[in-house]
């Protein structure tokens, strides 16, 4: 299943359905296959996604930091980080604060 988010702002943004899931929930959303995120609400929605990027973050740095503690190499990451995944999505929502449309997705 993929998920395309779309705005008449910006590209569509296009996620697996695993990440799409996650996603949605970060933002408390229920994932589903299609839905609507009015201009109003874009606001606290980049805002949840940015925070939960931010602990993603930090987590992986006290994993980092806990390692050398220890005397080891420091873990590399592993595939995308959720900053990295969620980039595009916010972009997207950025462009559509500015133009004042709805983020819609579907499957």
């Amino acid at each position: 299943m993929l998920y395309k988010f779309k705005s008449k702002a910006g590209a569509d943004v296009i996620m697996m359905g695993p990440q799409g899931d996650q996603v949605l929930a970060l933002m408390g959303r229920e994932p589903s296959a299609q839905g609507l995120l009015a201009a109003a609400s874009l606001s606290q929605a980049m805002a949840d996604l940015e925070r939960a990027a931010a602990e993603d973050d930090a987590a992986f740095a006290e994993l980092q930091a806990e390692a050398l503690a220890a005397g080891l190499s420091a873990p590399r990451r592993e595939g995308i980080s959720l900053r990295q995944r969620v980039w595009p999505l916010l972009e997207l929502m950025r462009h559509s604060v500015q133009a004042g449309q709805d983020v819609l997705w579907g499957v």
